[in-house]
């Protein structure tokens, strides 16, 4: 007998199903309705709602309520300091049974070799890995990255099971003006999945961005910015990350009416916060805390979020559809108290059933050995350029300040939390150094290094002295990769990301203890981030003026406010 028979014979109910979850209670997503009703599962596959059915296996959950599993629509797995294996025991339990993942931070370190990777390993995964092909390596040409991925290098993995399209677009000035290296592989994927990232664009500019075959987008702020985009026809990824956050501001487009066009994304989130909050979890209480309609949120999370991203076999309880499961205790707690991937019942038991798959980029922290020196910044007249952190955000802001100073050298301002910032390239290709001054950590001694850093990954450090910089750097190198705290010449805190100094050979419970500890060190030197090792890791970003694009006909450089 075929699969398809089998479906069909236990759908029916003529035979036994595979497994029979009675008892309890489905959200039927197209009515919102809790409907009373057993689940047969066949295989992969839901094949009986709404009615009674036998099972080979029968599980009782009177008193829960069964949802789709999570879909999270953007990520970057390597956020969460762990690899795609770890990932996925970390996150399959709270009810995340797909993740749609752009390899951008290995890729952008280790080129084809970081995509081959994850690809492996989501061959491997319990939870369905679903890969977008990186669309931006290197990010900018005014940052030294590891790796060049031009079309040529994309285009063999475009047929991949796992690929789904390209991944987020960042370069909307390539876009709008048509930069060649943007049109080839805007080309080469044009009537597949093309992911957006366009962070306050708008009007004509918008356009044509739009036209171009971008339908998606996880960077809007503002409620006023998620509008203009729905109205021109893209899916808002609702984002809720470690230092991301925008549900809040974005609660009040969480209606029935849109929700067809809303999804639930983390972009960039790490174990610490997943142990203490959750995933897409914490997404769904928290908007239903706010007073979301449970329809509306479930929705995003699910069947929204696959015909975003065409993927139309899953996102509903009912027969037919991938089993992909949630058994939760309420709607309002979205606790995950079982969960089913492909029909399988998620257990540890089920995780020791993968291939495990050889890690990559164990030596690719090649930074040359700095001195306190290196950390110099000579006075200059007038006003000096200060990065300004916004808690909560990953957008800075190009501040400008009169900095005091010590002989010929501007020195650090605490009374105004200024302090210095440095990026040192560390792929070994040319051993640049940039430094310059961030306002916002709260530090009042000591400094933080990390490999990760956004978009690039070379390594950048904070600090308020050149010793203990220095110092921080250089352990970076000794550990290959990772976050480190210095306090008064002595390291007081540190993990090594030694995969490509992006994530953790340990498991996800190890880097979750780990980063408790580095946390603390962190805050014993004055912090005020809660997440400040990720706020370090985004601080290479170019701030881009809020400016209509095709009325200056460039951005402008100078502008741009970009270390290394």
């Amino acid at each position: 007998m075929t699969d398809l028979e089998r479906r069909i014979d236990q759908g029916t109910g003529r035979e036994p199903a595979d497994i029979v979850l009675k008892g309890g209670r489905f959200f039927d997503l197209v009515t919102g309705e809790l409907v009373a009703s057993d689940i047969a599962i066949c295989g992969e596959t839901v094949v009986g709602s709404c009615g009674d059915y036998r099972g080979r296996e029968e599980i009782d959950i009177s008193g829960r309520i069964v949802v789709p599993g999570f879909i999270d629509t953007h990520l970057h797995i390597e956020s969460s300091l762990v690899t795609p294996h770890e990932f996925d025991r970390c996150v399959l339990p709270y009810g995340v049974t797909t993740v749609i993942c752009d390899p951008h931070e290995i890729a952008n370190v280790l080129g084809t070799e970081g995509i081959q990777f994850f690809l492996d390993s989501a061959l491997e995964t319990i939870m369905d890995i679903r890969v977008q092909l990186s669309s931006c390596v290197p990010a900018t040409h005014l940052e030294t990255s590891g790796a060049d991925l031009p079309i040529e290098r994309l285009l063999p993995f475009r047929s991949h099971p796992k690929v789904i399209g390209l991944a987020e677009f960042m370069n909307f000035p390539g876009v709008i003006h048509k930069d060649p290296v943007c049109m080839a592989k805007l080309e080469a994927f044009q009537g597949g999945h093309i992911d957006g990232h366009s962070p306050l664009l708008s009007g004509n500019d918008l356009n044509g961005y739009l036209s171009a075959g971008i339908r998606t987008d996880h960077e809007c702020t503002t409620a006023a910015e998620a509008l203009e985009k729905i109205r021109k026809g893209m899916h808002i990824l609702v984002r809720e990350g470690s230092v991301s956050k925008d549900l809040h501001a974005l609660m009040s487009i969480l209606t029935e009416r849109l929700s067809p066009f809303l999804a639930l994304c983390t972009d960039d989130r790490n174990p610490l916060d997943i142990a203490e909050q959750g995933h897409l979890d914490y997404m769904i209480r928290e908007a239903i805390r706010n007073g979301v309609d449970p329809v509306v949120v479930y929705r995003a999370a699910s069947i929204s979020a696959a015909r975003a991203f065409g993927l139309r076999d899953r996102g509903l309880v009912a027969p037919g559809w991938r089993a992909d499961l949630a058994v939760v205790d309420s709607l309002e707690n979205c606790k995950a108290e079982m969960v089913f991937a492909a029909g399988r019942r998620v257990t540890p038991e089920l995780f020791a059933t993968r291939k495990p798959v050889a890690p990559v980029g164990l030596d690719s922290v090649k930074a040359r050995i700095v001195k306190a020196a290196d950390f110099g910044v000579p006075v200059t007249e007038g006003e000096t350029p200060v990065i300004g952190v916004l808690p909560g955000k990953i957008i800075t802001e190009h501040r400008r300040y009169r900095l005091p100073s010590i002989g010929n050298q501007t020195a650090v301002d605490l009374d105004r939390d200024i302090i210095k910032v440095a990026v040192i390239e560390r792929h070994g290709k040319n051993g640049n150094q940039a430094n310059g001054f961030v306002q916002g950590f709260g530090l009042k001694r000591g400094a933080i290094a990390s490999t990760v850093g956004h978009d690039s990954h070379n390594i950048c450090v904070v600090g308020v002295g050149e010793d203990d910089m220095a110092l921080a750097a250089n352990r970076l190198g000794e550990i290959k990769g990772g976050f480190v705290v210095v306090d008064g010449g002595k390291v007081t805190g540190e993990i090594a990301l030694p995969v490509a100094g992006l994530m953790s050979l340990e498991p996800y419970e190890t880097v979750r203890d780990t980063l408790h500890h580095l946390r603390q060190a962190a805050y014993a030197l004055g912090t005020t981030l809660q997440e400040p090792f990720l706020q370090v890791a985004f601080l290479p970003l170019p701030v881009i003026p809020h400016l209509k694009i095709s009325d200056r006909g460039m951005v402008d450089v100078d502008k741009f406010m970009l270390l290394g």
